[in-house]
């Protein structure tokens, strides 16, 4: 089966939105490794680990009373456990005074820190030392443990797809909308994966939460299946189909669907990942430039600047996958944003392999010396204009047999 995905459109408008590529002009040196083909191996599974609430800062303080003038403390008493993640309340600032004698610490609570020893009194001083139990770990939202607004489905979805619908939100004077699909069976008490998939010019958020004519196979560039509907995933809609970011209108879009959803649903604030084809990898390139202390990672099928790069200094997780043949998007113009984040990410810079022109094959190279967390991946294959490249097969467009899908998601999971 060879079904045309619906995202096969004139690109003309595209061209015309972009100015002619810079030339490329990356620096030899010695690279990572490169693997020829398609990447095997099943797909990763969702990560983020869910911290606690902060633990307590220590067991109540029994110095000196306050205010007490140089009167000797008692002993600190034990300090109680912490309930649900809570640990004693912090010591109390005494008055200047003598030093009362430590207290023992308190027993951990189950969830919540240990009681630490007391607080001295006189000037400045200081609660217990935090108990080790219950540590929060920075990576969930604060939608965690709330009862979620964004699962009642408002529209019609495909059977299979997990629990979704399509909402929309004011951002910048705009009424904007957006698709989600959240994961089976959803766990408000866990964090999960937020990614974004941008649509191509004149595409719709529909094709990208549908899959087009391959359906699930490549419902959000085929991300969804390899994470076995694992993540939260996101379809937005441009404006007139298209993402120009004008005056920064997209870029504050995603804020403001970042917000929404991280405050009404269970996120791993550390992976948000926003991918997209065409018109939605310039979308996604602007989000790599502007907001990398947000996003974890870009994917870029087909990528060209067309929807600006505000700042563009920062490290990021960087994957761009280009075709020789591709005369809309052309290749050279997505070598020059690589090697943008090639730099930033600290990357030992290369000429990474091509395929030979007209091959029908692809060559994938991970970029050595990278900063942590910042890993750079370049496929390069000899396909045209399309996100789903298919070895040896000239219609270009099988989301079913592409190998896009099993390169990138063992990729996003490896850090």
């Amino acid at each position: 089966m060879k079904p045309i995905l619906s995202f096969v459109f004139a690109m003309s408008v595209i061209c015309a939105c972009s100015s002619e590529e810079p030339s490329d002009n990356h620096a030899p040196g010695r690279g990572g490794s490169t693997s020829t083909g398609g990447l095997g191996g099943g797909a990763g599974t969702t990560a983020g680990g869910a911290g606690g609430t902060s633990a307590g800062s220590g067991g109540t303080a029994l110095g000196g009373a306050s205010g007490s003038g140089g009167a000797a403390a008692s002993g600190g008493a034990t300090g109680s456990a912490g309930e649900s993640g809570s640990g004693g309340a912090a010591g109390s600032t005494g008055s200047d005074g003598s030093s009362g004698a430590s207290g023992s610490g308190g027993a951990a609570g189950t969830s919540g820190g240990a009681g630490g020893t007391a607080g001295t009194s006189g000037a400045g001083g200081s609660g217990g030392t935090a108990g080790s139990g219950g540590q929060g770990g920075g990576t969930r939202s604060a939608g965690c443990g709330k009862t979620p607004t964004l699962t009642t489905r408002t529209q019609a979805v495909p059977a299979g797809f997990g629990v979704g619908g399509r909402y929309s939100l004011q951002s910048a004077g705009q009424n904007r909308s957006f698709i989600i699909r959240l994961p089976d069976n959803y766990d408000r008490s866990h964090p999960y994966w937020l990614i974004f998939g941008f649509h191509w010019n004149g595409g719709l958020a529909d094709d990208v939460d549908s899959g087009g004519t391959s359906k699930y196979d490549w419902s959000y560039y085929g991300l969804q299946k390899q994470s076995k509907n694992g993540a939260i995933f996101v379809a937005p809609q441009g404006i007139g189909n298209a993402w120009p970011n004008s005056g920064g209108r997209d870029l504050t879009f995603t804020d403001d669907m970042v917000k929404l959803i991280t405050e009404d649903l269970c996120v791993d604030t550390t992976h948000i990942i926003s991918t997209g084809f065409s018109y939605g990898a310039g979308m996604s390139y602007a989000i790599a430039c502007a907001r990398a202390k947000v996003f974890h990672a870009v994917v870029l099928y087909e990528g060209a600047q067309l929807s600006g790069c505000e700042g563009g200094n920062d490290p990021i997780g960087f994957m761009a996958l280009a075709g020789l043949a591709d005369n809309v998007t052309r290749i050279a113009g997505a070598r020059a944003m690589r090697d943008r984040f090639v730099k930033n990410n600290g990357c030992t810079p290369q000429n990474p392999p091509e395929p030979s022109q007209g091959s029908l094959t692809h060559v994938c190279t991970s970029y050595s010396g990278c900063s942590s967390g910042h890993p750079v991946r370049w496929c390069a294959h000899g396909s045209g204009h399309t996100p789903a490249p298919v070895d040896g097969d000239p219609t270009l467009t099988n989301g079913t047999a592409s190998w896009t899908p099993t390169d990138v998601w063992p990729w996003l999971t490896s850090f």
